[in-house]
Protein backbone atom coordinates (compact mmCIF):
# COMPACT_ATOMS: atom_id res chain seq x y z
CA UNK A 1 0.00 0.00 0.00
CA UNK A 2 1.27 3.81 -0.98
CA UNK A 3 -1.82 5.77 0.44
CA UNK A 4 -0.50 9.72 1.17
CA UNK A 5 -2.65 12.15 3.06
CA UNK A 6 -1.80 16.16 3.54
CA UNK A 7 -3.21 17.71 6.29
CA UNK A 8 -3.62 20.98 6.36
CA UNK A 9 -0.39 22.24 5.33
CA UNK A 10 1.36 25.38 5.37
CA UNK A 11 4.83 26.55 3.38
CA UNK A 12 6.25 30.30 4.20
CA UNK A 13 9.40 31.45 2.80
CA UNK A 14 9.65 34.21 5.45
CA UNK A 15 6.54 36.45 5.06
CA UNK A 16 5.75 34.71 1.77
CA UNK A 17 3.16 31.75 2.08
CA UNK A 18 3.42 29.82 -0.67
CA UNK A 19 0.92 26.66 0.13
CA UNK A 20 -2.36 27.71 2.14
CA UNK A 21 -4.14 24.79 4.12
CA UNK A 22 -3.55 21.83 1.50
CA UNK A 23 -5.95 19.05 2.20
CA UNK A 24 -5.69 16.17 -0.02
CA UNK A 25 -5.85 12.53 0.46
CA UNK A 26 -4.16 10.03 -2.55
CA UNK A 27 -5.40 6.37 -2.64
CA UNK A 28 -2.66 3.58 -3.04
CA UNK A 29 -2.02 3.04 -7.04
CA UNK A 30 -3.46 6.40 -7.91
CA UNK A 31 -2.02 8.68 -10.57
CA UNK A 32 -2.02 12.51 -9.49
CA UNK A 33 -1.48 15.54 -11.94
CA UNK A 34 -0.90 18.78 -10.61
CA UNK A 35 -1.60 21.36 -12.37
CA UNK A 36 -1.34 25.32 -12.11
CA UNK A 37 0.15 28.74 -13.47
CA UNK A 38 3.57 29.34 -12.92
CA UNK A 39 4.25 30.34 -9.24
CA UNK A 40 0.81 28.55 -7.81
CA UNK A 41 2.93 26.02 -5.72
CA UNK A 42 2.88 22.62 -7.39
CA UNK A 43 6.56 21.66 -7.49
CA UNK A 44 7.09 23.27 -3.76
CA UNK A 45 4.35 20.98 -2.92
CA UNK A 46 5.95 17.88 -4.77
CA UNK A 47 8.90 18.78 -2.79
CA UNK A 48 7.22 19.17 0.61
CA UNK A 49 6.06 15.28 -0.38
CA UNK A 50 9.20 14.02 -1.29
CA UNK A 51 11.19 16.14 2.34
CA UNK A 52 13.22 18.20 0.16
CA UNK A 53 11.42 20.95 1.22
CA UNK A 54 10.56 21.21 5.25
CA UNK A 55 6.41 22.24 5.65
CA UNK A 56 5.40 25.24 8.04
CA UNK A 57 3.07 23.52 9.63
CA UNK A 58 0.46 20.82 9.07
CA UNK A 59 1.15 17.00 8.45
CA UNK A 60 2.29 14.50 5.55
CA UNK A 61 1.51 10.72 6.09
CA UNK A 62 2.53 7.72 4.09
CA UNK A 63 0.53 4.69 4.92
CA UNK A 64 -0.43 6.12 7.52
CA UNK A 65 3.09 7.10 9.34
CA UNK A 66 3.59 10.89 9.71
CA UNK A 67 6.85 11.37 7.61
CA UNK A 68 7.18 15.30 8.32
CA UNK A 69 10.68 14.67 10.21
CA UNK A 70 11.30 11.80 8.15
CA UNK A 71 14.76 12.37 5.91
CA UNK A 72 13.67 11.92 2.39
CA UNK A 73 15.82 8.81 1.68
CA UNK A 74 13.82 6.93 3.89
CA UNK A 75 10.25 7.94 2.85
CA UNK A 76 10.21 5.54 0.22
CA UNK A 77 9.97 7.74 -2.21
CA UNK A 78 11.59 8.19 -5.54
CA UNK A 79 11.68 11.26 -7.62
CA UNK A 80 12.24 11.94 -11.46
CA UNK A 81 13.33 16.09 -12.20
CA UNK A 82 12.83 17.97 -15.27
CA UNK A 83 16.89 17.12 -15.69
CA UNK A 84 17.82 13.79 -16.09
CA UNK A 85 20.93 14.40 -13.64
CA UNK A 86 22.97 11.38 -14.87
CA UNK A 87 26.16 10.75 -13.66
CA UNK A 88 27.62 11.11 -17.66
CA UNK A 89 31.11 9.40 -16.90
CA UNK A 90 28.84 5.98 -15.65
CA UNK A 91 27.14 4.17 -18.25
CA UNK A 92 23.30 3.03 -18.26
CA UNK A 93 23.76 -0.22 -15.60
CA UNK A 94 25.98 1.61 -13.08
CA UNK A 95 23.88 5.03 -12.94
CA UNK A 96 20.63 2.89 -12.15
CA UNK A 97 22.51 0.69 -9.50
CA UNK A 98 24.71 3.49 -7.87
CA UNK A 99 21.73 4.36 -5.33
CA UNK A 100 21.52 1.01 -4.66
CA UNK A 101 25.40 0.22 -4.10
CA UNK A 102 24.88 3.05 -1.83
CA UNK A 103 22.41 1.81 0.45
CA UNK A 104 24.67 -1.25 0.66
CA UNK A 105 22.30 -3.71 -0.93
CA UNK A 106 24.49 -7.04 -2.12
CA UNK A 107 25.50 -6.78 -5.65
CA UNK A 108 23.61 -9.89 -7.17
CA UNK A 109 20.24 -8.07 -5.85
CA UNK A 110 21.00 -4.73 -7.45
CA UNK A 111 21.75 -6.77 -10.55
CA UNK A 112 18.21 -8.25 -10.59
CA UNK A 113 16.33 -5.21 -9.82
CA UNK A 114 18.72 -3.30 -12.74
CA UNK A 115 17.56 -5.88 -15.18
CA UNK A 116 13.98 -5.96 -14.14
CA UNK A 117 13.95 -2.04 -14.34
CA UNK A 118 15.94 -2.18 -17.73
CA UNK A 119 13.46 -4.79 -19.20
CA UNK A 120 10.53 -2.28 -18.11
CA UNK A 121 11.76 -0.02 -19.68
CA UNK A 122 13.17 -0.88 -23.21
CA UNK A 123 16.76 -0.32 -22.00
CA UNK A 124 18.49 -3.94 -21.73
CA UNK A 125 20.39 -2.99 -25.34
CA UNK A 126 21.49 -0.35 -23.58
CA UNK A 127 23.07 -0.91 -20.56
CA UNK A 128 26.67 -0.69 -21.51
CA UNK A 129 26.48 3.16 -22.98
CA UNK A 130 27.57 6.24 -21.62
CA UNK A 131 24.54 9.06 -21.44
CA UNK A 132 26.11 11.01 -24.17
CA UNK A 133 25.36 8.29 -26.70
CA UNK A 134 21.50 8.06 -26.21
CA UNK A 135 18.63 10.24 -27.04
CA UNK A 136 16.53 12.62 -24.54
CA UNK A 137 13.99 10.24 -24.16
CA UNK A 138 16.50 7.29 -23.44
CA UNK A 139 18.43 9.46 -20.95
CA UNK A 140 14.81 10.43 -19.09
CA UNK A 141 13.89 6.08 -19.16
CA UNK A 142 17.11 6.28 -17.33
CA UNK A 143 16.12 8.53 -14.84
CA UNK A 144 13.13 6.48 -13.85
CA UNK A 145 14.49 3.78 -13.84
CA UNK A 146 16.58 4.67 -11.39
CA UNK A 147 14.44 5.44 -9.32
CA UNK A 148 12.22 2.02 -10.43
CA UNK A 149 15.04 0.07 -8.53
CA UNK A 150 14.52 1.97 -5.28
CA UNK A 151 10.71 -0.05 -5.62
CA UNK A 152 9.38 3.47 -3.91
CA UNK A 153 5.91 3.25 -2.41
CA UNK A 154 5.50 6.80 -4.19
CA UNK A 155 7.02 8.12 -7.18
CA UNK A 156 6.97 11.78 -7.60
CA UNK A 157 8.28 13.48 -11.37
CA UNK A 158 8.70 17.23 -11.62
CA UNK A 159 7.70 18.20 -15.66
CA UNK A 160 9.56 15.39 -16.77
CA UNK A 161 8.99 15.64 -20.20
CA UNK A 162 9.61 19.38 -20.84
CA UNK A 163 12.94 18.69 -22.14
CA UNK A 164 11.74 16.66 -24.90
CA UNK A 165 9.99 17.82 -28.46
CA UNK A 166 6.64 16.91 -29.53
CA UNK A 167 6.93 13.68 -30.50
CA UNK A 168 9.18 12.41 -27.72
CA UNK A 169 7.01 13.88 -25.62
CA UNK A 170 4.12 11.07 -26.97
CA UNK A 171 6.18 8.66 -26.67
CA UNK A 172 7.47 8.63 -22.76
CA UNK A 173 3.59 9.98 -22.06
CA UNK A 174 2.34 6.44 -22.80
CA UNK A 175 5.63 4.74 -21.64
CA UNK A 176 4.95 6.53 -18.47
CA UNK A 177 0.98 5.73 -18.78
CA UNK A 178 2.26 1.70 -19.74
CA UNK A 179 4.64 1.99 -16.28
CA UNK A 180 1.56 3.15 -14.08
CA UNK A 181 -0.18 -0.49 -15.44
CA UNK A 182 2.91 -2.63 -14.60
CA UNK A 183 3.16 -0.51 -11.20
CA UNK A 184 -0.62 -0.67 -9.86
CA UNK A 185 0.07 -0.30 -6.44
CA UNK A 186 2.28 2.66 -6.33
CA UNK A 187 1.13 6.13 -6.19
CA UNK A 188 2.29 8.55 -8.91
CA UNK A 189 2.53 11.91 -8.03
CA UNK A 190 2.98 14.22 -11.57
CA UNK A 191 3.49 17.43 -11.90
CA UNK A 192 3.04 19.35 -15.48
CA UNK A 193 2.23 22.67 -17.49
CA UNK A 194 1.15 20.23 -20.39
CA UNK A 195 -3.01 20.26 -20.60
CA UNK A 196 -2.14 16.95 -22.46
CA UNK A 197 -0.48 15.38 -20.25
CA UNK A 198 -2.56 16.25 -17.29
CA UNK A 199 -5.92 14.80 -19.16
CA UNK A 200 -4.81 11.74 -20.59
CA UNK A 201 -2.47 10.48 -17.84
CA UNK A 202 -3.84 11.67 -14.88
CA UNK A 203 -6.84 9.38 -12.42
CA UNK A 204 -7.29 12.93 -11.07
CA UNK A 205 -5.90 16.20 -11.36
CA UNK A 206 -5.18 19.03 -8.46
CA UNK A 207 -5.42 22.18 -9.53
CA UNK A 208 -3.62 24.98 -7.71
CA UNK A 209 -3.54 28.94 -7.66
CA UNK A 210 -1.25 30.71 -5.23
CA UNK A 211 -1.09 27.56 -3.22
CA UNK A 212 -5.03 27.04 -2.59
CA UNK A 213 -6.67 23.92 -4.03
CA UNK A 214 -9.47 24.89 -6.26
CA UNK A 215 -10.40 21.73 -7.21
CA UNK A 216 -9.50 17.99 -7.33
CA UNK A 217 -11.58 15.76 -9.98
CA UNK A 218 -11.21 13.23 -12.59
CA UNK A 219 -10.06 15.24 -15.96
CA UNK A 220 -13.56 14.58 -17.38
CA UNK A 221 -14.98 15.77 -14.12
CA UNK A 222 -12.89 19.09 -14.31
CA UNK A 223 -13.27 19.49 -17.87
CA UNK A 224 -17.13 19.18 -17.58
CA UNK A 225 -18.38 20.33 -14.40
CA UNK A 226 -15.46 23.29 -13.48
CA UNK A 227 -16.05 24.55 -9.82
CA UNK A 228 -15.05 28.03 -10.52
CA UNK A 229 -14.35 30.23 -13.80
CA UNK A 230 -10.48 29.77 -12.82
CA UNK A 231 -10.74 25.89 -13.40
CA UNK A 232 -13.09 26.39 -16.36
CA UNK A 233 -10.30 28.40 -18.36
CA UNK A 234 -7.31 26.74 -17.01
CA UNK A 235 -8.63 23.13 -17.87
CA UNK A 236 -9.04 22.93 -21.79
CA UNK A 237 -7.05 23.97 -24.46
CA UNK A 238 -8.23 26.01 -26.59
CA UNK A 239 -9.16 28.24 -23.21
CA UNK A 240 -12.69 28.14 -22.43
CA UNK A 241 -14.67 31.56 -24.29
CA UNK A 242 -15.66 33.90 -21.39
CA UNK A 243 -18.10 36.29 -22.50
CA UNK A 244 -19.85 38.98 -20.34
CA UNK A 245 -21.62 42.55 -19.83
CA UNK A 246 -24.98 41.65 -22.20
CA UNK A 247 -23.77 39.13 -23.98
CA UNK A 248 -23.67 36.80 -20.81
CA UNK A 249 -26.78 38.60 -19.09
CA UNK A 250 -29.50 37.03 -21.82
CA UNK A 251 -28.33 33.95 -19.87
CA UNK A 252 -28.97 34.90 -16.80
CA UNK A 253 -25.69 35.01 -15.56
CA UNK A 254 -22.26 37.53 -14.73
CA UNK A 255 -20.25 35.82 -17.07
CA UNK A 256 -20.94 32.70 -19.28
CA UNK A 257 -18.46 30.20 -20.88
CA UNK A 258 -18.47 27.38 -23.37
CA UNK A 259 -15.88 25.65 -25.40
CA UNK A 260 -14.90 25.69 -28.88
CA UNK A 261 -16.31 22.44 -29.07
CA UNK A 262 -19.24 23.32 -27.91
CA UNK A 263 -20.41 26.22 -30.48
CA UNK A 264 -22.12 25.62 -33.78
CA UNK A 265 -22.67 27.72 -37.03
CA UNK A 266 -26.19 28.88 -36.91
CA UNK A 267 -28.01 30.98 -39.35
CA UNK A 268 -28.65 34.98 -38.38
CA UNK A 269 -30.61 34.33 -35.26
CA UNK A 270 -27.69 32.94 -33.27
CA UNK A 271 -26.79 33.89 -30.05
CA UNK A 272 -23.94 35.91 -30.79
CA UNK A 273 -22.55 37.51 -34.39
CA UNK A 274 -19.05 38.43 -35.51
CA UNK A 275 -16.57 39.17 -37.77
CA UNK A 276 -14.23 36.06 -38.76
CA UNK A 277 -10.68 37.77 -37.20
CA UNK A 278 -8.29 34.72 -38.43
CA UNK A 279 -8.87 30.54 -39.51
CA UNK A 280 -6.71 27.89 -38.78
CA UNK A 281 -6.76 25.23 -40.60
CA UNK A 282 -5.04 22.09 -38.75
CA UNK A 283 -6.22 19.34 -41.04
CA UNK A 284 -8.93 17.45 -39.01
CA UNK A 285 -10.05 20.51 -37.30
CA UNK A 286 -10.58 24.14 -38.08
CA UNK A 287 -9.85 27.16 -35.35
CA UNK A 288 -12.33 30.35 -36.40
CA UNK A 289 -11.75 33.41 -34.59
CA UNK A 290 -14.34 35.57 -34.01
CA UNK A 291 -14.48 39.40 -33.16
CA UNK A 292 -18.00 39.66 -31.26
CA UNK A 293 -16.95 42.86 -29.22
CA UNK A 294 -15.35 41.01 -26.05
CA UNK A 295 -11.95 42.07 -24.67
CA UNK A 296 -10.57 38.40 -27.05
CA UNK A 297 -12.02 37.05 -29.80
CA UNK A 298 -14.21 33.57 -29.47
CA UNK A 299 -12.95 30.68 -30.68
CA UNK A 300 -15.05 28.26 -32.92
CA UNK A 301 -13.92 24.73 -33.51
CA UNK A 302 -15.19 22.73 -36.44
CA UNK A 303 -14.15 19.44 -38.52
CA UNK A 304 -11.90 19.56 -41.35
CA UNK A 305 -11.58 22.54 -43.51
CA UNK A 306 -13.37 25.83 -42.26
CA UNK A 307 -14.89 27.77 -45.51
CA UNK A 308 -14.63 31.15 -43.68
CA UNK A 309 -12.62 33.90 -44.43
CA UNK A 310 -11.23 36.92 -42.37
CA UNK A 311 -14.11 39.68 -42.66
CA UNK A 312 -17.01 36.81 -43.31
CA UNK A 313 -20.05 37.38 -40.41
CA UNK A 314 -20.77 34.10 -38.52
CA UNK A 315 -23.94 33.43 -36.16
CA UNK A 316 -23.37 31.01 -33.35
CA UNK A 317 -25.12 29.46 -30.59
CA UNK A 318 -24.04 26.63 -27.72
CA UNK A 319 -25.19 23.29 -28.09
CA UNK A 320 -27.42 22.37 -26.19
CA UNK A 321 -26.55 21.71 -22.06
CA UNK A 322 -23.16 22.76 -22.96
CA UNK A 323 -23.08 26.52 -21.42
CA UNK A 324 -21.32 27.27 -17.93
CA UNK A 325 -22.84 29.92 -16.25
CA UNK A 326 -20.75 31.91 -13.27
CA UNK A 327 -21.87 34.96 -10.93
CA UNK A 328 -19.59 37.85 -9.85
CA UNK A 329 -17.58 36.01 -8.06
CA UNK A 330 -16.72 33.35 -10.04
CA UNK A 331 -18.60 30.84 -8.75
CA UNK A 332 -21.11 28.10 -10.87
CA UNK A 333 -24.88 28.91 -10.92
CA UNK A 334 -26.46 25.72 -11.10
CA UNK A 335 -29.02 25.21 -13.56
Amino acid sequence: MSTLKITDLNKRYGNVHILKDVNLDIESGEFIVFVGPSGCGKSTLLRCISGLETISSGTIAIDGREVNDVAPSKRGIAMVFQSYALYPHMNVYRNMAYGLKLMGMPKDQIDVRVKAAAEKLQLTSYLHRLPKALSGGQRQRVAIGRAIVRDPKVFLFDEPLSNLDAALRVQMRIEISQLKDQLPNTTMIYVTHDQVEAMTMADRIVVLKDGVVQQVGSPLELYERPQSLFVAGFIGSPKMNFLHNEHAAKFGAHTVGVRAEHLEVTPSDGAWSGKVIYSENLGADSYIYLDIGEAEPMILRQSGKAPYQAGDTVSVSPKPHELHRFDATGQPILH
